[in-house]
């Protein structure tokens, strides 16, 4: 587990401007130059295998991207309870296409798995019907792989804030 302030400071060093992580999540915000993606996520993937003597996946998303995102309102009409989690999958370049026909449902509909797209998928996870969220990622990369990232609807909001 990697400490956020340590994150920061990792970014930091790096030399991007606005540093700033998002609760205990792992998300960085930070401005960057506007450079191709591909080549920034491999320059802070080098970076912090430099900083933290080990291999950590890179997934970017602008905030235009994401605003994108928040725009599509992908849980429209979902009602939220207490047990409903809502979840976006952020899937890497070259991510497995799923066995699975989406949108797809567990039997007993404690896992929803609403939409796809070829860099997220957009999930429901109903804690009161007996499955966990550890339970439902393990789904997620059983279909699309392991190199992936998982984030709570709100954590979005609150990046965007």
């Amino acid at each position: 587990m990697i400490k956020m302030t340590d994150l920061k400071a990792a970014f930091e060093g790096m030399g991007f401007k606005g540093v700033r992580t998002v609760l205990a999540s792992g998300n960085v915000i930070f401005t960057a130059r506007p450079d191709d993606e591909k080549a920034l996520g491999a320059e802070i993937g080098s970076g912090l295998e430099k900083a933290f003597k080990r291999n950590i996946s890179v997934l970017l998303r602008s905030r235009y991207a994401l605003e994108q995102l928040r725009s599509s309102d992908p849980f429209k009409g979902i009602e939220t309870t207490p047990g409903i989690r809502l979840y976006v999958t952020f899937l890497s370049p070259g991510a497995r296409t799923p066995s699975i026909t989406i949108p797809y449902a567990t039997p007993c509909q404690e896992l929803r798995i609403l939409g796809a797209t070829a860099s997220e998928v957009f999930s429901v996870v109903d804690l009161e019907k007996g499955v966990g969220t550890t339970e439902a990622m393990a789904v997620l990369e059983k279909e699309f792989g392991s190199d992936l990232t998982t984030r709570n609807w709100n954590t979005i909001l609150k990046v965007l804030q």
